[in-house]
């Protein structure tokens, strides 16, 4: 989804929300203006957008960050990836999520707090909003769009952590002290209820101007994703249905797979008829690193992390077209499982770049292509999907300006979630596993359980679907256990051992 000019005119209105999931007394600076109390905001339309714009920017943080990006954490825990960086120490909220070393003392803290940031602004917005004057149908979706994000943002943490808080309205600092967690199916039952009634007042298309606020099939998508994990196969079956119509076709909310998967992941293609939520990231914002340590950059920093070190193309490599990728920092090593499972794939040379092939023996080889660094864990793969060239490199600042968006639901993945909820049986559910095959020029193979869960993982390859697609399947066990997975316990991750301070809360299963 496209945050950049939704984001543009937050700043222009000069207001910088800092809103913690649990502290009322946080204030909102207005620059120029001294400081206005969260009590005092929110008094007309244009507070009311710059709060719903606050309520999305905590999406931002899923490509946005260094350890605490999800998409960089749940690689580094699945089967395909190795943390990689500059060494054991390198980024080590990575490093403890790649080897199962994870405790609640060194998770990446803002992994839960940025969710609950969230979560927090969503609720400022569900109980402020009744109360501004502005116009009643665009209010209505104000209140859609917050229910959304606060679905969205509530389903991560119960995927991730199982036993969360379920925190619906803003805290005072005399009901903290009595936080405890909700059963997850409680926790499930709130994002249904949210995302049924913001359905029917999100619009179906949006203009260029707007892209990147929700829609109504984003959140059908979202609810198909909700009841799936929540075991309600047939509900989520008929809302993946509406979002993906005739297998191959264009579906009534207007999305359809691309013909070329390469362009998946080319700018000229960004928010295409297969992105169904897509957050993106500016290269305009000129952010150095105070910006990235106050959390108000806006560029993909994870493409940064996810660059190979100190990567450069020898002349021949130059001749020979090899890209001009920049000098990275060596996180999201491939895993030779991975590689071995995609060999000959139409969608490898999208997904994986063999470095180590066009090095040679070694930087020293005269017959090598290229030279680089190796990361920790290095196995000659990496991963491009996002991966920037010297040509994306902003002057003012080489690091945290890489505009490059990430998909959260593409059509291909709502087509296999489709496939499995059906129970990977039936003619819809091969049309469905054919299609996506088909795009990419694969042949048809019977449809199963095993076939679509094969497919999700060449398809959706460093997207952040796999480790919740082992979990939720029940192969994280057997998947995971080179990296030293354990049965009963890693099936969901350690609340960090900070937000146990002055709340009634209670550690996860034998952490």
């Amino acid at each position: 989804m496209k945050l950049i000019s939704f984001k543009q005119s937050f700043i222009a209105f000069g207001v910088l929300l800092a809103l913690a999931s649990c502290d009322t007394d946080e204030k909102l600076e207005v620059k120029g203006d001294g400081v206005v109390l969260e009590q005092d905001f929110y008094r007309n339309e244009t507070e009311a957008y710059s709060g719903l714009v606050a309520a999305y920017d905590k999406l931002g943080k899923y490509a946005g960050a260094m350890e605490n990006a999800p998409l960089l954490f749940l690689n580094s825990a699945s089967d395909d990836f190795y943390a990689g960086g500059g060494g054991a120490g390198d980024q080590p909220g990575l490093q403890v999520a790649s080897n199962y070393s994870i405790t609640p003392t060194n998770i990446p803290p803002n992994i839960w707090a940025d969710y609950y940031k969230g979560v927090a602004r969503c609720n400022i917005m569900v109980v402020k909003l009744p109360g501004i004057s502005m116009d009643e149908t665009k209010k209505a979706r104000f209140m859609a769009e917050v229910k959304a994000l606060r679905a969205y943002y509530y389903l991560d943490l119960v995927r991730m952590f199982k036993n969360v808080p379920l925190i619906l309205t803003p805290l005072t600092k005399e009901e903290i002290p009595l936080v405890m967690q909700a059963a997850p199916a409680d926790v499930y039952a709130q994002i249904e209820k949210d995302l049924i009634e913001a359905i029917p007042n999100l619009p179906i298309t949006l203009p260029p101007n707007e892209l990147g606020r929700l829609t109504k099939g984003a959140a059908t998508a979202l609810l198909g994703k909700a009841y799936l994990y929540d075991n309600k196969k047939p509900e989520a079956a008929a809302q993946f249905a509406l979002v993906n119509g005739t297998p191959g076709g264009t579906s009534s909310y207007g999305y359809k797979l691309m013909d070329n998967f390469a362009q998946l992941w080319d700018k000229l293609h960004e928010f295409n008829s297969e992105s169904i939520l897509e957050i993106s990231y500016s290269d305009k914002s000129n952010a150095d690193w105070g910006n990235f340590e106050r959390g108000d950059d806006e560029g993909n920093v994870a493409a940064q992390l996810m660059g190979i070190r100190d990567y450069s193309r020898k002349e021949a490599g130059v001749t020979a077209g090899l890209p001009d990728y920049i000098n990275g920092w060596g996180f999201m090593v491939v895993t030779k499982d991975l590689q071995t499972a995609m060999q000959g794939d139409p969608r490898y040379a999208s997904t994986i770049f063999d470095a180590g092939t066009y090095r040679g023996t070694g930087n020293d080889d005269p017959n090598g292509l290229l030279k680089y660094t190796d990361s920790y864990n290095e196995t000659g793969y990496h991963f491009i999907k996002y991966a920037p060239v010297n040509e994306d490199i902003k002057a003012a600042n080489p690091f945290l300006n890489f505009g490059i968006n990430t998909y959260v639901i593409r059509l291909a993945d709502t087509y296999l979630m489709e496939a499995e909820a059906l129970g990977g049986t039936g003619a819809r559910a091969q049309a469905l596993l054919d299609a996506v095959r088909a795009r990419v020029g694969l042949a048809s193979v019977p449809v199963s359980l095993n076939a679509i869960y094969a497919e999700r993982r060449l398809e959706l390859a460093g997207e952040g679907h796999r480790w919740f697609d082992l979990i939720r399947t029940g192969q994280a066990a057997a998947k995971l256990a080179f990296k030293g997975f354990t049965a009963n316990k890693n099936e969901a991750f350690p609340i960090p051992y900070s937000e146990f301070n002055n709340t009634k809360m209670v550690q996860n299963q034998n952490y």
